[in-house]
């Protein structure tokens, strides 16, 4: 596990080094017969052919069946090794030549190396996993290290080093990444990684023994795999909708993968820190009481808190492992907050964060654990006056580090580990710095804040599986009704029934929509969530971390083209329609022209002025859309903050007392006359949960932020 200072190191050396040089489809899902071209330039099956050096390559593409992909309409990378390396993989195996292979090898091998999206290695951040998986539903992760030849170069996974004299070679369906190693992928289980590796013993003895271990072992939805190819022979996979002025079609998902991912303590930092032994779980346990008992004092005398029974729902010792897992499948650490893309405005090399304005908030997502009904927030530190201890552009738990409040957090290693494997195809586990914990800090004022998800964060099942960020968002051309099983932008995805947890419509009256990132809609991060028909559709919400009022929020943006409907929280109706008509400067919203459509108007305002208009519209059941947060055009040359947007606000849905022991659900049913706009069009870009602390500000001049 590298030390912090040696990962900033890395970072300012890849700085250095990307300054020097600047100056997929699914293993069921081959193309349609009707998108078989004809082009004047090299696809990727001719330049394998081609080129001597990727001859081996090549028979393997062809006996695994892939030579037609290659050679049709589609945009993909393909990280093709060299005749050198398939050699020496041969040979590390025990083989002689390609004929010791079986066809079922080659197939495995010829999928790893292929990933439906073009990357060149500028997009390729350090530690970050490419957006989309290779062929085989495996996520690639480059990494950048100082070659032999003192050139910073790009490895994938840590090993497949990107050929510095062949790379970014463009061909008509996509990019060539030709590296020196075959890419390998281990097909064990994430908990056999676990116990392979002797510096997390203790770690792997708790998930053991308090049965956590046995809710990390799920692999796959078969039954959703079946479904689908039934969908793929029927004609019902793809489902062609209107969203504002955009004709689209939306694919169902590849698959349904039931993973994890793991957050583990080190033996070594738990003796260091708090004197527990390797292997020492009655200390651990007392850790753990000294935590839960706090947050659980109803429990304490419950024959399951005891350590004879490690295993039981009220036993401190399995919350506290619980509270160290994901329910979702997360490949690389900047996975766990908005994307990181690279910006080439006026030359500058910064990673920046999807929407995200990182010099007035830091980047966040809230994550749900296994311990019922608690998250955790992982932060990416950015704002400069709130540093602290913290290090620059790295990524938090539970970290809150304000004016009135200093809690570090806890650090995650976004490093990989040379000595042992920590990726599977149902999981990944990270290193931190210290034990995470649902203490009565984390409860009641970590996280005593406004909770923003963006939907793609509320439903687990989209970052597990690899559909938060599909395709190229920064390229904005025109979605039409398209055939090709790999459209040239990335998919849109729709999701039939039981496909997300706690989910559930009238299907087929009710169609569920997420619509890829694009730079230039209106939406959050780019990307967001459309229901069609007549719908009625309910959710579980997020959970709360404490008991007593809250005020749930949704944020879109109005288009003549959505329809109205009406809000349930837990079956009871909430207030009036909502009409997605609407803009925040319509006569019924009282601002009028005092709404600010210019971003200096609007910070010249006093802080007064500010708190008056955020008055009036919370007496209307709307808010102002956050400040921080925008969309961009194009050239990425200005931004297009939210603030200042009239199609953009946030819409109060309900305010209400919630328990946070239980589940909660929001209903959305339609309530347009007719099949109004597109199709009853009704838009969900993002949901806020917020604490009665936070809006319930009193008094002139007082306001909630307006970030």
């Amino acid at each position: 596990m590298k030390t912090i200072a040696k990962i900033k190191k890395w970072g300012f050396l890849g700085l250095l080094g990307l300054m020097s040089f600047m100056g997929t489809v699914s293993c069921t899902d081959e193309p349609d017969g009707e998108n078989f071209y004809t082009f004047t330039g090299e696809m990727m099956s001719d330049y394998l052919k081609n080129r001597p050096q990727f001859s081996e390559f090549y028979e393997i593409i062809g006996r695994a069946g892939l030579t037609d992909l290659l050679s049709t309409y589609g945009e993909y990378t393909c990280f093709a090794p060299t005749n050198e390396a398939v050699e020496e993989y041969l040979k590390s195996r025990g083989m002689s030549s390609l004929a010791d292979l079986t066809d079922a090898d080659c197939d495995t091998i010829a999928r790893t190396h292929l990933i439906r999206n073009t990357y060149n290695t500028y997009e390729m951040l350090d530690g970050k996993s490419l957006t989309n998986r290779n062929l085989l539903g495996r996520a690639l992760t480059p990494y950048w290290h100082v070659d032999e030849d003192s050139i910073m170069s790009v490895y994938i996974e840590d090993k497949a080093k990107v050929m510095n004299d062949l790379k970014d070679d463009s061909v008509e369906n996509g990019i060539m990444q030709p590296v020196n190693a075959v890419i390998q992928k281990s097909n064990k289980y994430i908990d056999y990684l676990l116990a392979q590796n002797p510096k997390i013993s203790t770690y792997y003895a708790a998930l053991q023994a308090t049965g956590v271990y046995d809710d990390i072992t799920s692999i796959e939805d078969y039954d959703y795999k079946d479904e689908r190819e039934a969908r793929i022979k029927d004609k019902t996979q793809k489902y062609r909708y209107r969203s504002h002025v955009w004709t689209e079609v939306a694919w169902v998902p590849d698959q349904k993968i039931l993973g994890h991912t793991i957050f583990v303590v080190t033996d070594s930092i738990l003796s260091a820190k708090y004197g527990i032994a390797k292997g020492d779980l009655r200390a651990l346990y007392d850790k753990a009481c000294e935590i839960y008992d706090a947050v659980y004092p109803m429990d304490v005398n419950k024959p399951g808190h005891s350590f004879e029974n490690l295993t039981d729902s009220v036993n401190p010792l399995r919350r506290f492992m619980q509270y160290h897992v994901l329910n979702k499948y997360v490949a690389s650490v900047p996975d766990l907050t908005p994307l990181d893309y690279r910006s080439v405005v006026q030359t500058s090399t910064k990673v920046k964060t999807v929407g995200v304005d990182e010099d007035m908030l830091n980047p966040c997502d809230w994550h749900m654990t296994l311990l019922p009904h608690t998250m955790m927030k992982v932060e990416k530190v950015t704002v400069k006056k709130y540093i602290g201890p913290s290090i620059a552009e790295e990524r938090y738990v539970n970290r809150r580090y304000d004016d009135d409040f200093q809690f570090e957090g806890q650090w995650i290693d976004p490093s990989s580990d040379p000595e042992y494997v920590q990726d599977s195809p149902n999981g990944h586990y990270f290193y931190v710095n210290d034990i995470l914990a649902f203490s009565e800090d984390v409860q009641n004022t970590i996280q005593n804040v406004r909770i923003r998800m963006d939907f793609s964060t509320v439903f687990p099942e989209v970052i597990g599986n690899s559909l938060r960020y599909e395709g190229t968002f920064k390229d904005d051309a025109t979605d039409v009704p398209d055939d090709a099983a790999t459209p040239k932008n990335g998919r849109n995805y729709w999701f039939p029934p039981g496909y997300l947890d706690g989910v559930s419509f009238n299907y087929p009256n009710c169609y569920c929509v997420l619509r890829r990132p694009h730079s230039t809609f209106d939406s959050w991060q780019g990307d967001e969530w459309n229901l069609f028909g007549d719908y009625d559709f309910t959710f579980r919400i997020p959970p709360v971390p404490f008991s007593g009022d809250w005020q749930l929020r949704l944020g879109f943006a109005a288009e003549p083209t959505r329809g109205v409907m009406q809000v349930y929280f837990d079956g009871v109706p909430q207030g009036i329609p909502l009409d997605m008509t609407k803009n925040i400067n319509d006569e019924t919203m009282y601002l009028g022209d005092r709404f600010k459509s210019d971003l200096s108007a609007y910070d010249q305002m006093t802080d007064e002025e500010k708190a008056e208009d955020q008055k009036l519209l919370k007496n209307l059941g709307a808010y102002l859309d956050g400040r921080a947060l925008f969309s961009w055009p194009n050239d990425g040359s200005s931004m297009s903050y939210f603030i200042t947007h009239v199609a953009r606000y946030r819409k109060i849905l309900c305010q209400a007392y919630i328990d946070a022991t239980k589940d909660h659900y929001i209903r959305f049913r339609v309530a347009s006359n007719g099949l109004q706009g597109n199709n009853n069009e009704f838009m969900l870009d993002y949901l806020e949960l917020v604490p009665k602390s936070v809006y319930g500000v009193e008094g002139t001049g007082d306001m909630e932020d307006d970030l």
